[in-house]
């Protein structure tokens, strides 16, 4: 990557003196122990001692050089240009040189769009799984989210084309979707919204007709991130077809045909949004755009319907890489900054609220590689994990996705006004927040996937008790009392889930079992974890935010009551310190009151 011009002075951000330093030449990898430790746990130890030395440079990349960039490119969005300079109608976007860098780096360099579908990249001869792909999504997007959706959705085209398209297809498209020459790479998008419905797919109205080889395409598609993008998959109705999703197909409409000149679509406005600013969304208008059918025709829904639990896994990983952002950005103030004679870190409510920062970020980093290593055995054939994946893929979107709202919004709170201040990341962060919610479906509709239709459904509880009770376990130095209480509350909530699945009139609550299910499998993730890390190197920490988990966001609580223990004050100390703690240490704090 060639050095950009910037408009600050990065290297002076953290000089002594400031009232209140960032993250600013950070190395994000080695600022995340718990990063390392759970990637020890889930991948072979060869692929890890491979990537380790690629995630340490994009984790000093991700706090230097392209933080700089995401800063500029946020700032100075896309434009859409309706004619050339010689006053022919042809459409394209200018993008700002930053957000070029961008994607040299995370399509270039690193291949993140391609790791788990293309061999070789970054020397390692086989394709990488999920987990070692999402640890490079966790990273790239703690320095800028906007990009992680033409990431995805590229990702996305590439399987779809590689699970349904036919040969001939492939041929064509398959290569230059999963290329890291950006010479070659020709980047995907997935153009599904509509006026009609956003989650209500089967109202679409975008149709089909056949020409030959091909299809026509007449609608219009509402939302559009990466609405350049040069291989599109998209839905529509095929010319005859029924009403509901079932009469729905699925359609690769490549950008510019094979003149070379564009297809018949147009992009009619770029949209004006809260967030990821450097990404262009757009509305388009399909006027008899040339398409290809993908897979059978009555499967369209089904298959994209495939997608959407690496979709969700995706989005759910990207948003707790805006907590762990905010994480840092909060602790490194905290430890600096001194107010009324002392660090804000040992002011007790400022470590308290400390504390609501940390506790959903690691809930959300345990289950989301819990998902994905999920995820890499159903796709080796594991129907247990598929079945298990079916209900954490949604309760994780639905839950990280939340919490990264309000743990944003707390670091900025935790650096006062200047947070509020665009030429900080922490700004930047809240806004991007937001779109994870929505991303995917909303929380409504996806507590509902979670609970009528993985629970109801598909009977996918009984998949989550399994794992949750194979992994207390599988816990043998965890202390027996913790296993029984964290078994109980699995259970508990599983059966509370199960009932809320049973009756529609149980629909209100939905989101309410939903995130039981999620902090609950968090608690039992974290101290299965703590157990296996503390066998490793001696260190039961996690194990502590087990119990927070229960403590502050399980149990119900009494108002009225003080909630700061001497043990709860302990436990916050040894978590904000992050020293290292013995199982024995942990084993007393485990029980205390």
């Amino acid at each position: 990557m060639q050095p950009l011009k910037q408009e600050r002075a990065a290297a002076s951000a953290n000089q002594p003196g400031l009232l209140a330093p960032d993250t600013t030449g950070m190395n994000f990898y080695r600022a995340d122990p718990a990063l390392t430790d759970l990637l020890k746990l889930h991948l072979p130890d060869a692929l890890f001692r491979h990537i380790e030395p690629h995630l340490d440079r994009l984790g000093g990349l991700a706090g230097g050089y392209l933080d700089e960039c995401a800063r500029l490119a946020d700032r100075h969005t896309p434009v859409l240009h309706q004619r050339d300079r010689f006053g022919r109608d042809s459409q394209y976007i200018e993008y700002h040189p930053a957000y070029r860098e961008l994607e040299k780096a995370a399509f270039g360099e690193f291949g993140i769009h391609a790791l788990s579908i293309r061999k070789g990249i970054m020397g390692w001869p086989d394709k990488y799984p999920v987990v070692a792909k999402h640890a490079f999504t966790f990273l790239f997007n703690q320095t800028e989210f906007g990009m992680g959706c033409p990431i995805n959705v590229t990702d996305g085209c590439a399987k779809l084309l590689n699970n349904f398209g036919s040969d001939a297809l492939k041929a064509r498209y398959l290569d230059g979707l999963t290329q890291t020459d950006m010479s070659k790479l020709t980047q995907g998008g997935q153009f599904m919204t509509e006026k009609e419905g956003g989650s209500d797919v089967g109202t679409l109205t975008t149709t089909a007709v056949q020409e030959g080889d091909h299809w026509r395409l007449t609608g219009e598609k509402w939302f559009c991130s990466n609405a350049d993008a040069e291989v599109v998959m998209l839905l529509a109705r095929p010319e005859g077809a029924g009403p509901g999703t079932r009469g729905v197909g699925l359609f690769l409409m490549p950008r510019r045909l094979e003149d070379g000149s564009q297809n018949h679509y147009r992009i009619v406005r770029l949209k004006d949004k809260l967030g990821t600013r450097s990404m262009a969304s757009g509305e388009i208008k399909l006027e008899g755009a040339i398409a290809y059918a993908v897979g059978k025709l009555d499967r369209g829904f089904v298959q994209m319907a495939e997608m959407v639990n690496s979709s969700r896994l995706s989005n759910g990983v990207k948003s707790t890489a805006l907590m762990r952002r905010a994480h840092h950005d909060a602790m490194t103030v905290a430890r600096n900054r001194v107010v009324f004679g002392q660090r804000i870190i040992d002011l007790p409510l400022a470590r308290r609220q400390l504390m609501k920062i940390m506790l959903p970020t690691e809930q959300a980093l345990s289950m989301s590689f819990l998902t994905a290593d999920a995820l890499d055995r159903a796709e080796a054939g594991s129907q247990d994990a598929a079945a298990l994946l079916r209900i954490l893929t949604p309760t994780l979107k639905f839950r990280a996705t939340r919490d990264a709202r309000k743990v944003c919004g707390d670091a900025l709170e935790m650096r006062g006004g200047i947070g509020y201040i665009e030429e900080f990341a922490t700004a930047r962060l809240l806004r991007d927040a937001h779109l994870g919610s929505i991303w995917e479906g909303t929380g409504n509709i996806v507590a509902i996937d979670a609970l009528k239709r993985a629970v109801g459904r598909h009977g996918a509880d009984a998949a989550l008790a399994a794992d949750l009770h194979a992994r207390l376990d599988d816990s043998a130095n965890v202390p027996q009392a913790w296993r029984n209480r964290l078994g109980d509350l699995a259970d508990r909530a599983i059966g509370f889930a199960r009932e809320v699945a049973a009756r529609s009139d149980n629909e209100g609550d939905a989101r309410r079992a939903t995130s039981l299910l999620y902090h609950v499998a968090s608690a039992v993730a974290l101290a299965w974890e703590g157990g296996r890390i503390h066998e490793m190197r001696g260190d039961a920490r996690r194990l502590l935010l087990s119990r927070m988990v229960i403590d502050h966001r399980v149990s119900p609580s009494d108002p009225f009551q003080l909630t700061e223990s001497p043990a709860q004050r302990a436990i916050t100390g040894h978590l904000l310190d992050e020293r290292a703690i013995g199982m024995a240490e942990v084993g007393e704090l485990l029980t205390a009151a």
